[in-house]
């Protein structure tokens, strides 16, 4: 998701949640993404993973943006959509997790911890290396 404030832009970025990522800011935040079945197309899946991380329905105008490869051969199918929501009213799902390793105590996390408007600079910082090309390609998208 993106929003335009004259020739700024902005994009919201998700931190993901559970005790890996406590402690980390720069280089950890995502754009809200997930996998996808053989039976579901990018687009759907885009729209249900946004659902399902913010609690919040981008709606139905996405615009195919990127294609990129990760680390670990994990390929992202980014799209944009431009809107403006308030991180504060955002919930996310949660995740089950053996925690303390070895412990037996399973716990349960929000699959992200919190949601950001960043300027499109601080985006860049912020985000994991191995998406920085999708904000290449939304800054590159014409207005």
């Amino acid at each position: 998701m993106y929003r335009r404030s004259g020739a700024r832009l902005d994009v919201l970025l998700v931190h993901p949640g559970g005790p890996f990522w406590t402690k980390k800011d720069e280089g950890a935040w995502s754009i809200p993404k997930g996998e996808f079945a053989a039976d579901e197309s990018p687009a759907s899946a885009a729209r249900r993973e946004f659902l399902e991380e913010t609690g919040i329905d981008p709606g139905a105008h996405l615009v195919p943006l990127a294609v990129v490869a990760q680390s670990r051969g994990k390929v992202v199918h980014a799209f944009a959509v431009e809107g403006d929501v308030d991180p504060a009213t955002m919930q996310s799902n949660t995740f089950e997790l053996e925690w303390p390793p070895r412990s037996g105590r399973m716990q349960s996390f929000p699959e992200i911890d919190r949601a950001q408007w960043f300027a499109l600079d601080e985006a860049r910082v912020k985000i994991v290396a191995g998406q920085r090309p999708i904000l290449d390609a939304l800054a590159a998208k014409p207005k």
